[in-house]
This record gives structure tokens, sequence and C-alpha cells, in this order.
């Protein structure tokens, strides 16, 4: 059985388009069966940086504990719809747990998320997921259970600063651009992992296929792409969680015009 949780989590999110990802979870979570999903209350208010680098830190850690207390009322596998990508950490940390380690992590996305507090060109705390999924960066936020570089794949990058690509050269995480994607199951496999979480940011998507992403960046993966490539790894790895972030539309009308494909996402994920 899947559980969703829904996380309208705009706090860490730099874009001019921020607060639209809070319509963007509420427009998904539409198409949702009412009886399988979980609503994750986002405070109202920005947060305090309090001194972290990091803005709204104060907001971010308020939702990272909520999600991780409605993660545990459920035994289902849960793929969670954000919002931004800050939502991940407390969902892969509750997997890793679960998986008791035995897990690889699949990041899509058209950016690697790859800073820290000290790298970070803004401050905005999507741009650290992954390195905090790492058991990088501030405590407070960062994995209990980290996942191990050497479990993780990035697919569909194709925007890396220059801090970012350091690390990617001295660490041990496979990144593959677009073009390269038809190695991600071999990639996956070389983790020795049996389970998988998957990561979609939305803007790993090609700008043909979805216009609602608060980054979006050109050349990424077509639609039916993902969904082949999102098919290839449920056939070869066990789901232990999901997640779809980064849906910012910017209007109710423009929303219902992308849905059909972030449905077509979810499905090629939950499909048994």
């Amino acid at each position: 059985m899947t559980a969703f949780m829904v996380v309208p989590q705009w706090q860490g999110s730099s874009s001019s388009r921020a607060m639209q990802l809070i319509d963007g979870a509420e427009a998904i979570r539409g198409d949702l069966p009412s009886s399988a999903t979980h609503d994750v209350a986002v405070p109202q208010g920005a947060g305090d940086a309090l001194d972290t680098g990091i803005s709204r830190f104060t907001s971010l850690v308020t939702v990272r504990e909520r999600l991780r207390e409605q993660l545990s009322t459920t035994r289902d596998t849960a793929v969670c719809i954000g919002g931004g990508c800050g939502i991940e950490i407390a969902a892969i940390d509750y997997a890793m747990e679960r998986a008791h380690g035995d897990l690889a992590v699949l990041w899509l996305d058209a950016h690697p998320d790859l800073h820290t507090a000290e790298t970070s060109p803004s401050g905005a705390f999507d741009g650290m997921a992954l390195r905090s999924v790492l058991g990088e960066g501030h405590d407070v936020l960062a994995a209990s259970h980290p996942v191990a570089p050497s479990n993780v794949v990035l697919g569909g990058i194709r925007s890396v600063d220059e801090d970012e690509a350091a690390y990617l050269d001295e660490s041990d995480l496979r990144a593959l651009s677009t073009d390269e994607v038809g190695g991600i199951v071999d990639s996956l496999d070389q983790t020795g992992a049996s389970e998988v979480y998957v990561h979609i940011d939305l803007d790993v998507l090609d700008p043909a296929d979805i216009d609602g992403t608060h980054w979006a960046e050109p050349f990424g993966i077509p639609l039916t792409g993902l969904i082949d490539l999102l098919g290839s790894v449920r056939s070869r790895f066990s789901l232990a969680g999901a997640g779809i972030t980064g849906f910012a539309p910017a209007s109710a009308a423009a929303a219902a015009d992308d849905l059909a494909a972030i449905l077509r996402v979810l499905g090629a994920l939950t499909r048994r």
C-alpha cells in the first residue's frame, strides 16, 4: 500500500515562485485518494535564520519534525508530495531506518542540491537538501541516518554550481547527465542495495513537458523517458519511498495543464 504525505513547504526555495509551491502541492493533493493521504502542516510564517546561514531555518525544522512524526504513523510505503526538496531529509532518513541501511537513493533533479550554508549563494535550504541527506551541513537538519555517497545516484543534473562540481569530483556520488540516464539502473545495481528511495524534482523534466517548476532548466529528461526509467527501477528494486517536489504552477489553470504529466509520474512510481 502507498501513503501520500502532502507537505507544501515553500520556505526552502529562493525562487520568485516559492509561494506557488503551496498551490502545486494542493493541486496534486486533489487527485490523491483521500483515505491514503495525510497533510503535514507547514508554518504560515517564513521563519528565522537564527544566524545559521540557512534562510527560514526555524520553519524548516518544524516541518521536518512534523513530517517525521506523520511518517511514523504508517507502515505503508510513503510518497511525499512537496513543496520543495528540503522535505526529503525526513523522508529518506525514515526510509534508511526502516531499510536498516540497505538503501540506495536515486536523486532525479536538474540541480545536485549539494551546497552547505557556507557555500550557498542564497541560503536556500532546497539547494542543500542532498548534502543534508548525506549527513552533512547543519546538525539540526542533517540526516540522523545518513546515506553513504556511494549509495546515491544523481540523474538528469544539468545546472551545477562551482562548489557543487568540486564536491562531486571528490566524492563517491554517481552523477549522470540527461544524456546518460540510460545508465541509471546499472549505477543503482552497483550500490549493492536492494531498496531504493526515488526523489523527483519536477525540474528534471524537459520544460517542453512541464511548465510549472520553480527552477526550470532546458534540455531535461522527456516525460516518456522518465516514465520508462521509473518502470525499469521499479522492476529491479523494492521502493522504500519516494518524493515529488518542485511543482509551482503560475495559476490554477496552469496547474491543471501539468497535472496529467505529474499523475503519470505518480502512477509509474506506485504501480504494482
